[in-house]
């Protein structure tokens, strides 16, 4: 696979939302490598882009050039958020 791959955590677009990205796959026809991931807000859809897509700068207004998606972290486990709702009983 060419271009860097996003490791498994949260992201932020360059328009704001957040995702967490799931992992990679490839495209059933074409091997085409592609970024699973999933909307942090409202229904929380599953999204595939393509990792060369989503590698590339997103060109703003007036030519500058911004990281399409920023990685703010890891997702927290499932087994701390048992932990912690255990604990709060």
């Amino acid at each position: 696979m060419n271009g860097k791959l996003p490791r498994p955590g949260r992201y932020r677009h360059f328009k704001g939302n957040e995702y967490e990205v799931i992992g990679i796959a490839r495209h059933s026809e074409t091997t085409e490598p592609m970024v699973v991931y999933r909307a942090l807000y409202g229904e929380g859809g599953l999204w595939v882009r393509p990792l060369e897509n989503w590698n590339t700068p997103a060109l703003l207004p007036g030519g500058r050039t911004v990281e399409r998606f920023s990685r703010l972290g890891d997702m927290p486990s499932d087994n701390s958020q048992k932990t912690e709702e255990t604990e709060n009983l």
